[in-house]
This record gives structure tokens, sequence and C-alpha cells, in this order.
């Protein structure tokens, strides 16, 4: 098994497209995004090309590819406005494994450890997630890898009929 991590520097409307497939995949909407009630959760989303290069003005966003295929997305913002502990020069992490034959495979491990030595490369020295209170496997791993939790942001959200915490955790490196 061959793992890349290519920064996005123009994205393409090829990636456009896989992100939407993502965005919009049942399996992946309760991972990947807040939702506030059923109708939030049910309701499709569209991202688009002009999206993508907005979000590269503060955002460094790199692909995920398992031999040569396209599996996955991760990014990283400084000091976003949704950090629970408001220290300045933090990075906030987002992973998503869109692919189900990625899944498992230990490279959401390696995608964070990527992401911690791109940061530790630009000069911070703290990182802040948040994680659905139900995504015990994520949980798992990010305290593995040393991450602590350091607050719950309760009725954050919805899924299997009812409101979920979003667990903020941090690590100091």
């Amino acid at each position: 098994m061959n793992i890349e991590f290519i920064k996005l520097t123009e994205p393409t409307s090829l990636f456009v497209d896989v992100l939407n497939r993502w965005e919009n995949d049942t399996a992946l909407i309760p991972l990947i995004r807040p939702n506030k009630n059923k109708e939030e959760l049910e309701r499709d989303e569209t991202i688009t090309l002009d999206g993508i290069q907005e979000r590269l003005k503060y955002q460094e966003l790199f692909q995920i590819y398992m031999d040569h295929e396209l599996i996955g997305e991760m990014n990283y913002m400084i000091d976003p406005p949704h950090l629970f502990k408001e220290e300045p020069g933090t990075a906030w992490i987002g992973i998503t494994i869109g692919e189900p034959a990625a899944r498992g495979k230990g490279i959401g491990r390696l995608a964070i450890e990527f992401l911690e030595k791109q940061i530790k490369q630009e000069g911070f020295h703290r990182i802040e997630l948040g994680v659905f209170e139900f995504n015990t496997t994520a949980q798992a791993l990010y305290q593995k890898l040393g991450y602590k939790e350091i607050a719950r942001v309760e009725n954050f959200t919805y899924w299997q009929d009812r409101m979920w915490s979003d667990i903020r955790m941090e690590k100091y490196f």
C-alpha cells in the first residue's frame, strides 16, 4: 500500500466532484459535518470550485492518495474562530477518509502524523480538534496519538434521533 499526501494548490473540477460525493455520502455525513436537526442531516451540500479556492486562502488542504487513487482529504487552519481554547498560534485539523475501502488501514494515523509535522515546521506548537461523541474510533486514535480532552460542547450535532456532544481535544508539541 502506497500512501501519498499532496498539497492542493490548484483545485480541479474532478476534485470538487469527489468532495461532493463524500460530502453527500450518508455514511460520512454524520462524521464530517455538524447537523442541528434531521433536516440538516438529510440535506445535500454542494461544494464549488470557487468555494475550494476561497478555502485555500485560509486553509492548507492536502489530498490523500492510496496506490495513486484519491481516497481522502485533510486540512488545517491557524486560529479559526471556532477554537474552544483561543490560544494564539493554534492549528485546527480536519481529516476525511472518503473511500470506504481505505478506512481501517491506518491512513488516518499517517494523515495526522503528516499534519503534525507540517504544523510543527510552520512553527506552531498546539493543535485543537473536534470529534463527535459517537465517533469512538476516531477518539481512540487521537488518544493514542497524545491528544487530551479539554471540553465538550453539548448538543452540538444531530444523529440517530438525538443530539450529541462535540469533544474538543488538544495536543502540544
